[in-house]
């Protein structure tokens, strides 16, 4: 931008609201009856893995091939740069380019949710700023948590607050206490919910009693709690969260927004039954092998997984044969 810090500020609350009135207009989206939603964010959004080559180099070939398998599986949008894409690893300008290449793959009627989280309040700013002019449409930002142990609940929502100000995109809150050892703490998630620019949070702390107060005590605000995991989508769509970010979607796509439909349908018991399918797969691609895991598993299902940037490593070859039977337990392979 051309523009220094000090004039951007002024003039970014104005054109945030265009862009999300003009995201309104131009794509459809449904805005339900009653208090109802500047952007709604109601369904399944896989966090993309990012494809690198056997050097190590992004592969963005690669990642137009999962783009164009994904296409056929009904997702509300996608998401980039969290934490299955390995967002800490990547240059900026590889960020940039990552969220550009989605962007020209993804239809108009999608939504692209662009993590944008920095350490610092500037530079969170300053990402998010350039994340519009690439093409997203929200941006998820994580907590800053290098010093967690000042990060009480008045920093982070000054921190959040003077982000959302200055931020051309719309806000979605993003706690994920199993990275960042640092969890948004729900008085500061109320606080947040109530600035026009903040939409929602992505919560991956599966705390389902958290979810549910966020959802009641924000009820009155346009303010959406999207679960950060497909282990208990169900139960948090049965205390009106709107969606989920799920890692396990980048593998089963399909399934999710399967359950996604029949929580909205009320057909509980073959959502419970298709829930209780993917508990053990999620918890082998997050908890218990991680990023590696999940792109081992992508390779079973058509996709591209490839190597993750080290220091991660690959699994062994008695943890791939674990993951495998974890699949086909479940009756996936």
């Amino acid at each position: 931008m051309a523009l220094g810090a000090r004039f951007i500020s002024p003039l970014w609350p104005a054109l945030s609201s265009l862009h999300r009135a003009g995201l309104g207009q131009h794509r459809g989206l449904s805005t339900p009856s009653g208090l109802g939603h500047t952007l709604d964010l109601g369904g399944i959004f896989p966090p993309l893995v990012t494809p690198f080559s056997p050097m190590q180099e992004v592969d963005y070939a690669q990642l137009e091939g999962n783009l164009r398998r994904y296409a056929s599986i009904p997702f509300r949008g996608l998401v980039v740069l969290g934490s299955s894409g390995e967002y800490p690893y990547l240059a900026p300008h590889e960020k940039l380019e990552v969220v550009s290449c989605v962007r020209r793959a993804l239809p108009r009627d999608h939504l692209l949710l662009a993590g944008s989280g920095c350490e610092s309040t500037k530079a969170t700013i300053k990402l998010m700023v350039s994340m519009a002019e690439a093409g997203a449409d929200v941006a998820l930002v994580v907590t800053p948590c290098y010093y967690r142990g000042s990060m009480t609940s008045a920093a982070l929502v000054q921190h959040y607050t003077e982000v959302a100000d200055a931020s051309p995109l719309p806000v979605v809150l993003y706690s994920v206490p199993a990275n960042t050892g640092l969890e948004l703490p729900l008085e500061a998630v109320l606080t947040l919910a109530q600035h026009p620019n903040i939409i929602g949070i992505k919560d991956s702390s599966g705390d389902i009693t958290r979810m549910g107060l966020m959802v009641h005590k924000t009820r009155q605000e346009d303010f959406q709690v999207l679960a950060g995991s497909a282990g208990f989508l169900l139960a948090s769509y049965t205390l009106g969260a709107s969606g989920g970010i799920c890692a396990l979607a980048n593998v089963l796509g399909a399934p999710l927004c399967q359950l996604d439909r029949l929580c909205r349908k009320g057909q509980w018991q073959e959502a419970r039954d298709l829930q209780q399918r993917l508990i053990e797969p999620n918890m082998a691609v997050t908890h218990r092998f991680g990023i590696p895991g999940l792109k081992k598993a992508m390779e079973w299902f058509g996709y591209y997984g490839g190597p993750c940037r080290a220091p991660l490593a690959p699994l062994s070859s008695p943890q791939v044969e674990e993951l495998r039977s974890t699949f086909s337990a479940n009756g996936w392979l």
